[in-house]
């Protein structure tokens, strides 16, 4: 009999959902993707690049000529200089950057602390490592850290410590004194911080990203994740990469040779090329703003409950006193009978914390929105 090293894991809600959702012919705003096409002068710039005869294997660090930009562009967003030579890798997605990470410098017995509700693809991956997951919960409205408890988690075994702005599922983004906090609890120690920012380009109502770039002392002990995926509207791509200083990346690199190598060739060039134009991502905001106030004006009629977004292409949506169902349950029953699909957050935390709390993704379509919101608005 194969003993499983992951024994408590299963099918992903976001699989789950999505199959429901397409079973009974539902709106489906569970899983994360954009409902439109990408700006397809990118597509032809990869068929550019395969009809150039770019189709073997790139450096394994990734495409200099793509390094040398993200460099750029790091500094003029952030102040922090990468170096495109030792400094920033290309990865194969934002998720294969967190666990190569993971496991490049977790070791058996070492103890990661996490922000709950989380991201599911991190705890698995510190499981696989050997290490153990700490968990600090925190809870709707606002998702607000209390560093003070924060800090008594940290001990000798503390080896990472794993934060995610703008944070999926809340909407939440982490502030400037947030990180000034947080700077003030890894000092002068051995803990690696590990910054999911994914959706750097995706926050709101004039916020400014707090990246780990800007704050240089945080930046000598952080890897830095981002996605192209999550930010052109391609994210069947899988591409990212990540960013450290050289002796966090070296070790980075040593598992990433193994277990990706290198990442499509083509697609790097063509990445390089279109990112010459800024504008093509420095819009990201607007766009989405235009997005989360579209949807919540279609919901305004709604019963629900909800603290408009801050980042992310996420929306939560509270139904206190309007059902006694767990959110497991009420998100399965709304997508049969209502047909409309969602993913309920308590599958977010450790412990299954139930806060009576959905999330919605409103990348898609105006029409696809206004759908959801004519269900919503008779639930």
């Amino acid at each position: 009999m194969i003993q499983s090293k992951l024994p408590h894991v299963g099918t992903t809600i976001f699989t789950v959902m999505s199959k429901l959702a397409a079973e009974v012919g539902a709106v489906n705003l569970g899983q994360g993707f954009p409902g439109f096409q990408m700006d397809m002068h990118l597509g032809k710039l990869v068929e550019k690049y395969i009809s150039k005869g770019f189709n073997q294997y790139a450096p394994m660090q990734g495409v200099l000529e793509l390094r040398q930009l993200l460099s750029a562009k790091i500094k003029k967003m952030y102040g922090h200089e990468y170096s495109a030579a030792d400094e920033i890798t290309i990865t194969a997605g934002g998720t294969q950057a967190i666990y190569t990470a993971i496991t490049a410098l977790v070791h058996e017995g070492d103890e990661v602390i996490l922000f709950a509700p989380a991201y599911d693809c991190y705890a698995p991956a510190i499981e696989l490592n050997g290490g153990k997951s700490i968990w600090y919960n925190l809870q709707y409205p606002d998702y607000k850290v209390n560093w003070e408890q924060v800090k008594k988690l940290v001990n000798h075994r503390t080896r990472m410590i794993i934060i995610n702005t703008p944070h999926n599922p809340s909407g939440t983004c982490l502030s400037g004194d947030d990180m000034m906090q947080l700077e003030k609890i890894i000092a002068g120690s051995d803990i690696i911080l590990l910054s999911d920012e994914v959706y750097e380009h995706i926050v709101f109502d004039g916020l400014q990203h707090e990246s780990v770039a800007r704050y240089p002392k945080l930046a000598a002990q952080s890897l830095a994740v981002f996605s192209f995926g999550k930010t052109f509207h391609n994210t069947g791509w899988k591409m990212g990469y990540i960013c450290g200083p050289a002796e966090l990346m070296t070790e980075f690199r040593k598992v990433h040779q193994f277990n990706v190598f290198s990442c499509n060739t083509p697609v790097q060039y063509a990445l390089a090329e279109y990112m010459e134009d800024e504008n093509k991502y420095l819009s990201l905001p607007k766009f989405y703003e235009a997005k989360r106030n579209f949807f919540l004006n279609e919901i305004k009629q709604s019963r629900f409950k909800f603290t408009a977004s801050a980042g992310t292409y996420f929306q939560s949506l509270c139904y206190e006193g309007m059902f006694d169902e767990k959110d497991t349950d009420l998100a399965i029953r709304l997508t049969k009978e209502f047909k409309i699909a969602s993913i309920p957050c308590s599958v977010f935390y450790p412990d299954h914390l139930d806060e009576n709390v959905l999330r919605f993704c409103f990348a898609k379509e105006d029409e696809v929105l206004e759908r959801a919101g004519k269900i919503l608005n008779n639930i």
